[in-house]
């Protein structure tokens, strides 16, 4: 019996279509009922006529990974886990409620993995728990990176950082676990979500682009390392998930011509950017919403960052998806 947590977020849909043809018996715990249907579509987009009957094989319980006398229950009699389940955001308003959710929603999953003697444990961390504080741009980083708090380290760095804390905690205390530390993750799935949210705003026009880069990898890679590293039974490591290292502009120009749209032409300026998430802080405020811009989001757009996919293509002989065959699955693949 396989448990999943997250499984109606971006990577965790595509997770499920990956694991429905391997296993015959998957739960998978939800929070909001609607966004089960886009799963399901993301079952009909991959697998065609063929995906309602794998979807079947998935039982979806209602449950938090906070209500740990619920979550026991169901956890119960289950063997391998993977924990998605995450929240993704750059608001200091939301910082409290991602620590509950990150951190001790993760530390909930460990300890009952650790009780119910579970076999394998699959956590999903992120690229922002993987130091890389005074390493040139052309520089790689690796799974060695030494996280460190600074004054520009966002709250979702900080929860991540100590989600993934807890899960090393579990492995000193006999689980078999593994980790995998994902970049900015696209797919197929509804683009007013996450990570996807980049795709509605270039198909609506965008004019400027900032200088900074990043790293990208494709759902698919990242669900098929998952199950990689779990049927092969490595555990007491980390892996990088990264597909390929790429400027914004090159980004948004990629999602520009399959969309297409006109790439941004124009370089956005720090002040401009300064003045910009001020702005959108200072509305988000008065209006009792989130802010579009944050402080840590207008940071990013000009920092340049690099990651190492060079440990996963080694021990896994793992070819990823290039950027622009990403690029263009997400847009074949919207679902929303």
């Amino acid at each position: 019996m396989v448990f999943v947590t997250g499984g109606t977020g971006l990577l965790g849909s595509h997770l499920l279509v990956k694991l429905a043809q391997q296993h015959e018996k998957i739960t998978a715990i939800y929070r909001n009922a609607s966004k089960i249907k886009t799963v399901e579509k993301c079952f009909d987009y991959y697998l065609k006529s063929e995906g309602k009957e794998f979807f079947k094989r998935i039982n979806w319980v209602a449950c938090d990974v906070l209500n740990v006398p619920e979550l026991s229950e169901i956890v119960k009699g289950h063997k391998i886990i993977y924990h998605c389940a995450a929240i993704v955001s750059f608001a200091r308003r939301d910082f409290v409620h991602m620590m509950e959710i990150n951190r001790y929603g993760t530390e909930n999953m460990v300890n009952l993995a650790l009780e119910f003697g579970v076999e394998k444990f699959c956590f999903v961390s992120s690229t922002a728990a993987v130091g890389n504080k005074d390493i040139p741009e052309e520089q790689e980083v690796d799974e060695n990176g030494k996280w460190v708090l600074t004054d520009e380290t966002s709250g979702y760095s900080v929860t991540k950082y100590s989600a993934e804390k807890e899960v090393w905690r579990g492995i000193e205390e006999g689980l078999n676990a593994v980790i995998v530390n994902p970049s900015v993750i696209f797919g197929a799935g509804d683009w007013s979500e996450s990570s996807m949210k980049i795709f509605k705003t270039v198909s609506k026009g965008l004019q400027f682009y900032s200088p900074g880069a990043n790293s990208f990898v494709d759902a698919r890679d990242v669900a098929n390392i998952m199950v990689e590293l779990m049927n092969r039974n490595i555990f007491n490591q980390r892996y990088l998930c990264i597909g390929a290292n790429s400027s914004f502009k090159n980004l948004f120009e990629l999602i520009s011509k399959h969309l297409g749209q006109k790439p941004p032409s124009k370089q956005v300026h720090p002040i401009l950017m300064g003045i910009t998430w001020r702005l959108s802080v200072f509305w988000a405020a008065i209006t009792f919403s989130k802010p579009l811009i944050t402080k840590s989001a207008a940071n990013n757009a000009f920092n340049t960052i690099k990651y190492s996919n060079q440990k996963v293509k080694d021990e896994l002989n793992y070819s990823f998806y290039s950027l622009e065959e990403t690029v263009e699955n997400a847009v074949k693949g919207r679902l929303d």
